[in-house]
């Protein structure tokens, strides 16, 4: 049996293990498996480096430990290492665990147009901000703006990454929620994100990587404002079927992985 899975603390939340196993079953890979990896950060290197020697071909990661995971890795692609943050890794026969991300072309797959000339704002500055940013800059995004509950680490993200800090989110062609803001439903989200309803109709496009049951208060929120959206799911197929391309060799089969994703939404 070969495992794959998805490391994260939480991770009970995640839809990865239905997407991808639906994915192995349609590909015809019944020896593969994937599933959830509960892992707190102190126990990340640990338990990461003991996978390979425990029948694993790779693992998406997701919060905290997409930083953490390219530290710990033998190699990084350049993309990886260009962002600061792996959601992939991938396992040698030798032990050596290989570290890529398929956050930033996922994002870019899933916007359906072109990021070229455009404004983006990103709210964030964790492993999935990184991503997004380095994504967009070189999509060729006009300008690429991010804002953080913590002032002081998206100006550090800015200033490592190219973009633009602000101290108040602005308006923008697409913004994009890469905090975990939404998550779990609590009150006054669009406030603990400094937005209202009223200033999201200053957007183009909204695209959260939240995704839960039922929508989140930020995509419910655009859409009533007649603003398109991208929701979570959505950005994780995209990024997952990277990932399952690149453990597997095979093409991934995005409709069969979207179905997966949406049946318990």
């Amino acid at each position: 049996m070969k495992h794959l899975g998805v490391l994260g603390w939480p991770v009970a939340h995640s839809r990865s293990p239905a997407i991808h196993n639906a994915a192995l079953a349609e590909l015809g890979l019944r020896d593969w498996h994937y599933q959830r990896l509960p892992v707190p950060p102190e126990l990340l290197l640990d338990t990461t480096r003991a996978l390979g020697s425990s029948g694993f071909v790779g693992a998406n990661v997701t919060i905290p430990h997409k930083q953490a995971a390219l530290a710990l890795a033998d190699s990084a692609s350049a993309a990886a290492r260009a962002i600061g943050a792996a959601n992939t890794l991938s396992f040698a026969a030798d032990g050596a665990i290989a570290a890529e991300n398929t956050d930033a072309p996922g994002l870019i797959a899933a916007l359906g147009r072109p990021a070229r000339g455009l404004s983006a704002l990103v709210l964030g500055a964790g492993g999935s901000a990184r991503a997004a940013v380095w994504a967009l800059r070189e999509a060729g995004a006009a300008e690429v703006s991010i804002w953080n509950r913590t002032a002081q680490r998206a100006k550090a993200l800015a200033h490592e990454l190219g973009a633009r800090a602000l101290a108040n989110p602005q308006p923008a062609d697409v913004l994009v929620n890469c905090t975990s803001v939404g998550l779990a439903p609590q009150p006054d989200e669009l406030a603990v994100l400094s937005l209202s309803a009223a200033t999201l109709g200053d957007y183009g496009l909204v695209v959260d990587l939240v995704y839960r049951s039922g929508r989140t208060a930020l995509l419910d929120a655009a859409t009533a404002h007649g603003v398109a959206t991208v929701d979570g799911l959505e950005i994780l197929v995209a990024q997952g079927a990277l990932s399952l391309e690149l453990w597997t060799g095979r093409k991934a089969p995005l409709q069969v992985m979207r179905d997966a994703a949406r049946a318990g939404a």
